[in-house]
C-alpha cells in the first residue's frame, strides 16, 4: 500500500504532470473515497492521504470547493453524530494551510465554516487529539479578519467544559493565543464575558485551571490591555481575587494572585480603593444576613417549643 501511495505522490507532484489531464480522472468520485480513507487507524497512511489531497488541493482548481466542502461534511457527521474519526487532526492541519492562503476579505462561505464548523468542534470530548490544529485554524481567521474575534469567542464560551479540568486548560491556552493576535476594539466587545468566566477559574479549586488563569498576567500584551481596561475588568475580578488570596489551597496562586493584585492597585489606585471598599461593604451585609437567617431559625423553633402540641410530643418521648 506504501509503494502505491508514493507512486501516486510523485505522480502529482511530476512536472509533467497536467492538471486539466488530471482532472478528467481526479474527479468528485475520486475525492470522497481518498476522504473516508483518513478514518484509518494506521497513522502512516493518514500522512500520505493528508500530503496527497493537499497536493491534488494545490493543483486542481476547479475541486477546491468541493474538498473543503466534503470535509465540513465529515466534520458535521463527527459533531453531531459518530464523535469518532481518526483523522480529524490531519484533515485540520490541511485546512490549516488552505486557511493560511486565503484571500482578505474573507469570503462569507469561510466565515460560515468558521462559526459553524470549526467553533463547534471545541464541544467534542476528545479535542485533545486535535486542538492544537483546531486553535491554529482559528487563530488563521481572527488574523485575517479581527471582527470575527467576539462571535468566536463567545462561542467557545459557550462551549466551555463543566467537568473536564484538562480541557479546560486547553480552552485557557487557546483564548490566550486568541488574545495575543486581538485588536483592542474587538477586545472590548468580549471583555465581560471572558473575565467573568477568568474569574470563574481563578477560583477554581483545581489549581492548574486557577495557575493557568493567572498566568494571562504574565503576557506582556494581555495585560497592556487588561490595563487599559481596568475599570470593567477590575469590579468583575476583584471578589475571585480577594478570595483566592485568602483561602485557596495552593500557596503558587496565592503569588500569582498577589501579583494581579498588585499590577491592579498600581495602574488604578483609586478604582482598587473602592473595589476594596465594596467588597468588604459586600462582606458585612452577608454576615448580616446570614445572622438574620440564623435568628429567623431561632424565632421559628422558639415558637415551635411554645406549641401545645410540640409540648405534648415531648411529653411523649420522656
Amino acid at each position: 500500500l506504501q509503494l502505491v501511495y508514493e507512486f501516486f505522490l510523485r505522480f502529482l507532484e511530476s512536472q509533467d504532470f497536467a492538471p486539466n489531464t488530471g482532472k478528467k480522472f481526479i474527479d468528485h468520485s475520486f475525492i470522497i473515497p481518498l476522504l473516508e480513507l483518513f478514518n484509518t487507524e494506521d497513522p502512516r497512511e493518514r500522512e500520505f492521504l493528508k500530503t496527497i489531497l493537499h497536493r491534488i488541493y494545490g493543483k486542481i482548481l476547479n475541486l477546491r470547493a468541493f474538498i473543503r466542502k466534503s470535509i465540513s461534511n465529515i466534520f458535521f457527521q463527527f459533531i453531531y453524530e459518530t464523535e469518532q474519526h481518526n483523522g480529524v487532526a490531519e484533515l485540520l492541519e490541511i485546512l490549516g494551510s488552505i486557511i493560511n492562503g486565503f484571500a482578505t476579505p474573507l469570503k462569507e462561505e469561510h466565515k460560515t465554516f468558521l462559526l459553524t464548523v470549526l467553533v463547534p468542534l471545541h464541544k467534542v470530548r476528545s479535542l485533545t487529539l486535535y486542538h492544537p490544529q483546531l486553535a491554529y485554524c482559528v487563530v488563521q481567521f481572527l488574523e485575517k479578519d479581527p471582527t470575527l474575534t467576539e462571535p468566536v469567542l463567545l462561542g467557545i464560551l459557550r462551549y466551555w467544559p463543566k467537568t473536564n479540568s484538562p480541557k479546560e486548560v486547553m480552552f485557557l491556552n487557546e483564548i490566550e493565543e486568541i488574545l495575543d493576535v486581538i485588536e483592542p476594539a474587538e477586545f472590548q466587545l468580549i471583555q465581560v464575558p471572558l473575565f467573568t468566566r477568568m474569574a470563574m477559574c481563578i477560583s477554581s479549586p483545581h489549581f492548574q485551571i486557577a495557575e493557568r488563569a493567572l498566568y494571562y498576567w504574565n503576557n506582556e500584551y494581555i495585560v497592556t490591555l487588561i490595563c487599559e481596561n481596568g475599570n470593567v475588568i477590575l469590579p468583575i475580578m476583584f471578589s475571585s481575587l480577594y478570595k483566592a488570596s485568602k483561602s485557596h489551597w495552593n500557596r503558587t496562586i496565592h503569588g500569582l494572585v498577589y501579583n494581579a493584585l498588585k499590577l491592579f492597585m498600581d495602574t488604578n489606585p483609586v478604582l482598587f480603593e473602592e473595589c476594596t471598599t465594596r467588597y468588604q461593604q459586600e462582606l458585612q451585609m452577608e454576615e448580616e444576613m446570614e445572622k438574620e437567617r440564623l435568628q429567623k431559625w431561632e424565632d421559628i423553633k422558639t415558637l415551635a417549643l411554645q406549641n401545645p402540641i410540640s409540648a405534648q410530643i415531648d411529653m411523649k418521648e420522656h
